[in-house]
């Protein structure tokens, strides 16, 4: 979001002056102390209440930054930047429906103000409310064309399956990106580009705006035990904490402390007081600068800092850019192309020799199986629901997909809607996203000659649950370019058997990593028409699918997928020689993880 300009008054007390100054050269904390040495001679100084709200954002006090704006509204109400930035204090602290009537009131004063257009927008694509992102999106489009609205617009479409103009919309970013327009929103080309280095290219000119200067560097002499630092915004119900959480409660205590580093929402779900627990330490920096963070991050001694949140929505890669810990790690394995980032995990088959340089700027660590593991603790409920409680068919074949509605690309639904017409009475069981979602995939079915009925949402319950369900699904289909990764943990964790197709982008290969330790390789395909074939050949063929399934119940036992202790054993041997290289003085290195016995 962008903070509104802020007009500084011609006759303004010294003090006010010197903050100004101060506060664009960065000393936010001095210049604050200005503001308030300003305001005790006049409390009602327009410039001085405005930049100490300015601050209170700028240095993550929403609280501080409202009660500033508050206080400068009664004299100013029809202040259209006053507003704007209000309302990103208000949507801070949790109030949103009045942080939406205040961007809507500055749009009213200045309905060309793209800050505020751009900013609205934002905020409602962070409350789940695409669709209505989309429009704000179009509307500043229209009076300030450039190429980052472009590519949030295109997201904000994506997200709810609104495909207009998809083609030539997604030739345009793609376009972009081969001219390194650094605006392009790095993460949404992964959902719908197919090549591997023009993702690289990609986040590489994105992450240009990441100029932060190191922090001093320090030497940790040996300690009993390397510290590991988890940094994300996700410790709570989440993919990436489904993904993670057994390593974090596994590793080895005797050789690491492990610490959470949390700056996102918390929730009171079960998975974050299992999160909770499973670190050494929890630590909230959410309210801290970013250099306060990385300030803080050095004095607890982290040798290690995996990041596992990377460049997703809400990152604070800018923390990172201060460089406070020795070695650094992009633990989520997508690429981020910063020079601040020593290693990325990931295995041979995300990452093969013939790409591995292609792909990352980061040395590479391979482990031997996969780079992605599944919690074999998540309990699965014994009752399967039953068809009619789901929405499905009594009778007929019954292909699922549970993943996120924005990695559906038209090309992949005109498969699916084929697979549909060939194998009478069957349907497609869908994610619940959203009802927009939900309405346009219909439209898109309708197009395609498919009746609305052959779609079936699925109904939001437990987890438990939702793995037992998965018992009424005869193949799930992945979705490609942008694979569904945890998801697909979840349904062979789940006894389903699953497809999908090998891209080159590492989003479009992590599930055939899934698939290989999991012990089906035969379920890879390596193209998008291998894989319409695979789907159909396997839907007209019960006993194939059904000895799948029993492959794929036996493997439960002995696949590297489902072996948490030894995924655990290679990601330490992966530490410990990252510390080594760093503790002889050697820089970063690419190396592979030799499998244990």
């Amino acid at each position: 979001m962008t903070v509104g300009r802020m007009v500084v008054p011609t006759k303004s007390a010294a003090a006010f002056q010197q903050a100004v100054a101060i506060y664009r050269q960065g000393r936010l904390e001095e210049a604050e102390a200005l503001c308030r040495k300003t305001l005790k001679v006049d409390p009602r100084h327009v410039g001085a209440l405005h930049l100490l709200g300015v601050i209170g954002l700028r240095r993550r006090n929403p609280a501080g930054a409202l009660q500033a704006f508050d206080r400068l509204l009664k004299m100013q109400p029809d202040n259209p930047e006053l507003l704007n930035n209000r309302a990103m204090a208000l949507y801070d602290v949790g109030r949103h429906d009045e942080a939406l009537k205040s961007f809507d009131r500055a749009l009213a004063l200045r309905p060309s103000y793209p800050e505020a257009l751009n900013n609205r927008a934002g905020m409602l694509y962070a409350m789940r409310r695409a669709a209505d992102a989309a429009e704000t999106y179009a509307r500043l489009l229209a009076i300030a064309p450039d190429q980052q609205t472009l590519s949030a617009l295109q997201r904000a479409r994506i997200t709810v399956c609104d495909w207009t103009d998809y083609d030539k919309t997604c030739a345009e970013i793609v376009a972009q990106v081969e001219r390194d327009v650094p605006q392009v929103d790095a993460m949404s080309l992964t959902w719908f580009s197919f090549s591997a280095a023009l993702q690289r290219r990609a986040v590489e000119v994105y992450a240009r705006r990441y100029t932060a200067r190191p922090l001093p560097s320090v030497v940790r002499g040996p300690a009993d035990r390397i510290r590991i630092g988890y940094f994300s915004r996700d410790f709570h119900e989440h993919p990436m904490a489904y993904m993670h959480v057994g390593l974090f409660e596994g590793l080895d205590r005797s050789k690491f402390e492990v610490i959470a580093l949390s700056y996102g929402q918390g929730d009171k779900s079960a998975m974050r007081a299992r999160l909770v627990k499973a670190f050494d330490r929890f630590i909230d920096i959410g309210r801290l600068n970013d250099l306060e963070a990385a300030q803080l991050i050095r004095r607890e001694q982290v040798d290690i800092l995996v990041d596992l949140s990377g460049l997703t929505a809400g990152n604070r890669v800018s923390i990172l850019s201060h460089r406070p810990a020795p070695i650094q790690v992009n633990g989520q394995g997508f690429g981020m192309g910063v020079p601040f980032m020593d290693y990325v995990m990931s295995d041979v088959v995300t990452a093969p020799d013939h790409l591995r340089e292609v792909m990352y700027r980061e040395k590479v660590v391979r482990l031997p199986d996969t780079w992605i593991t599944t919690d074999t603790d998540q309990a699965i409920a014994d009752e399967t629901p039953s068809r009619a409680a789901e929405g499905l068919p009594e009778t007929g074949f019954v292909f699922c997909c549970f993943g996120t509605h924005y990695r559906i690309t038209p090309a992949v639904f005109d498969v699916w809607m084929r697979l549909l017409a060939e194998v009478p009475g069957s349907v497609l069981w869908l994610r619940h996203d959203t009802d927009t979602s939900r309405a346009n995939l219909i439209k898109e079915a309708h197009a395609r000659g498919i009746a609305a009925d052959r779609l079936v949402l699925a109904r939001r319950v437990e987890l438990d649950v939702h793995l037992a369900r998965h018992r009424l699904a005869g193949l799930f289909l992945d979705t490609f370019p942008c694979g569904v990764q945890t998801t697909a943990s979840h349904a062979l964790w789940a006894g389903l058997p699953l497809i999908t197709t090998l891209g080159e982008t590492f989003v479009s290969r992590t599930t055939a990593s899934i698939l290989h330790a999991a012990g089906l390789p035969e379920l890879v395909a390596s193209s998008l028409a291998g894989y319409e074939a695979l789907a159909l050949s396997l839907a007209r063929d019960p006993g194939r699918l059904d000895a799948l399934r029993r492959k794929l119940a036996a493997n439960r036992t002995t696949a590297p997928l489902f072996d948490g202790a030894r995924y655990r054993r290679h990601v330490e041997q992966a530490y410990l020689r990252m510390v080594e290289r760093q503790r002889s003085g050697q820089p970063p290195a690419s190396f592979d993880v030799p499998a244990v016995a």
